[in-house]
């Protein structure tokens, strides 16, 4: 049952069995985070989370990322199982406005759950009144959200990615929609970060028929329970997490992004200029310690080109692995949000003794659009991953899972593997030859200079062909250079 505090001014009639929220389902919201998706995802929210409208929203002390969705809660009237898109709407009862609030700095322990950042008591205040669905259009609904009187979300659902039917008609595939469940719909742009002393206020109303659920008032303050980290996750941030719960790095106050090293034009270089070319520059500007030693590709043949994210393994230590070895742990975080055109590197410190990746990492890090992998560990499932479509490199085939020779320690920091070292953002570039590090700054210049000396030894090899001695022109005497220039100078 629902608590004194919650009951209060509540406008559902009974505690719903479930809360289901919705990622991004508005066109809007989609252009704000860079993505759309191809189909509705979800996620659960607890019941204890409900709130009245005019309830206070606690900010934890020690975080700074409370976040705002101003959101159309649907409440569903009959049970649906199985419906179809038709039927949907006839299964909601009610409609009334919702503010799915959410913690950003715990969303780093809480990949696709959302349970610590969303679930916390009076994390989904609703309300104040309801409107009966059957009275309104569905795709003819308005939301507003106001932060201290100002306007900073509206939009309406006819500008829905999904819409309300086929929400209800997907989840009723997988579960039963129960009498006073709870279908929060997503958030349009606009929504962002409040600190301690905001009000924020939304309303979602039906215009033409001149319906409002009135505004649902929730103000913030700073809480007094801390989090204990022997117990569990406590918070942290980044600008990643800055940028999201803000809305935009400007909204954040971060600097803009810069511009990427791997342009289109330097990819395509790359990918036609052997690695032995590019060894072979890199030597003449003094760089000899630039490649990936004793690795090999699962699929030969294949050309990777990327920038590094890089991921380090430490000596397995069982009561380190127990602490870190678990969960979302610096692997599967790699993994997980490895970048296109992003090459993971892996410092396994040369230990093939274990597997350092197997067939779910690979498919994961292939659906992300990640440009490959390189570790200096071993490979598990190595079959399937050879058939999987991403290029792979590594010391070889083994049976054994990580724990048998490492701990997954941390990412995103300088490594050393097969001998070189590696930092974040240094370009990867690797084919049958073999894997060699570019210093973002050298990059451009040694393709440019690596493709000319290809063209120049392709000409070299037609002259041998032709009977011509090595000893002249290879290299190039000065009368075989004068030749070649005068016949690239003609065309």
């Amino acid at each position: 049952m629902f608590s004194e505090a919650q009951v209060q001014d509540s406008p559902l009639a009974q505690p719903p069995s479930k809360i289901i929220a919705v990622h991004i389902s508005y066109e809007s919201r989609a252009a704000e985070r860079g993505r759309r998706p191809e189909a509705p995802s979800y996620f659960l929210k607890p019941t204890s989370s409900v709130a009245a409208s005019g309830r206070t929203v606690e900010r934890p002390p020690g975080t700074e990322l409370l976040a705002f969705e101003g959101e159309i809660a649907l409440i569903i009237g009959t049970a649906a199982r199985r419906v179809s898109v038709e039927q949907a709407w006839h299964h909601v009862s009610a409609i009334t406005a919702s503010n799915d609030w959410g913690l950003y700095d715990l969303r780093w322990a809480d990949k696709g759950s959302n349970l610590r950042n969303k679930g916390r008591d009076g994390y989904t205040p609703l309300g104040p009144d309801l409107i009966t669905a059957e009275q309104v259009d569905p795709s003819a609904l308005r939301l507003r959200t106001w932060k201290n009187g100002q306007l900073v979300q509206e939009d309406t659902t006819g500008n829905l990615i999904f819409p309300f039917a086929q929400l209800i008609a997907d989840l009723s595939q997988h579960l039963t929609l129960e009498p006073g469940d709870v279908i929060l719909t997503g958030t349009p742009a606009g929504a962002s970060v409040a600190q301690p002393g905001d009000t924020l206020e939304v309303e979602v109303d039906a215009p033409a028929a001149g319906l409002s659920s009135g505004r649902l008032v929730s103000t913030v303050i700073e809480g007094t329970d801390t989090f204990a980290a022997e117990v569990g996750a406590v918070p942290k941030v980044n600008d990643l997490q800055r940028e999201e719960a803000w809305g935009s790095r400007h909204a954040a106050g971060l600097p803009a992004a810069a511009e990427p090293v791997l342009t289109a034009q330097l990819k395509a270089k790359l990918r036609e200029a052997p690695v032995a070319g590019l060894s072979q520059e890199m030597r003449k500007r003094g760089l000899n310690n630039v490649t990936i030693d004793g690795v090999s590709p699962t699929r030969p043949g294949s050309k990777m080109v990327g920038t590094a994210k890089t991921l380090r393994f430490v000596p397995n230590r069982e009561d380190l692995f127990s602490s870190h070895g678990g969960g979302f742990n610096a692997q599967k975080q790699a993994f997980d949000q490895v970048s296109s055109d992003e090459v993971i590197v892996i410092e396994a410190r040369g230990e093939s003794g274990s597997g350092t990746l197997g067939d779910i990492l690979a498919l994961r890090a292939a659906a992300r659009g990640a440009a490959g992998v390189v570790t200096d560990g071993g490979v598990r499932d190595y079959a399937t991953v050879a058939a999987i479509d991403l290029p792979v490199y590594s010391r070889g085939a083994h049976p054994a899972v990580l724990g048998r020779k490492h701990v997954p320690w941390d990412t995103d920091l300088t490594i050393a593997c097969g001998g070189a070292t590696i930092q974040p953002g240094d370009i990867i570039v690797a084919d049958d030859d073999g894997v060699i590090v570019l210093p973002p700054a050298l990059a451009e210049e040694v393709a440019d200079a690596a493709l000319a000396k290809e063209t120049e030894d392709a000409w070299v090899a037609e002259q041998v062909k032709a009977g011509h001695p090595i000893q002249e022109v290879f290299p190039m005497n000065a009368q075989w250079r004068a030749r070649y220039e005068a016949e690239r100078a003609q065309g």
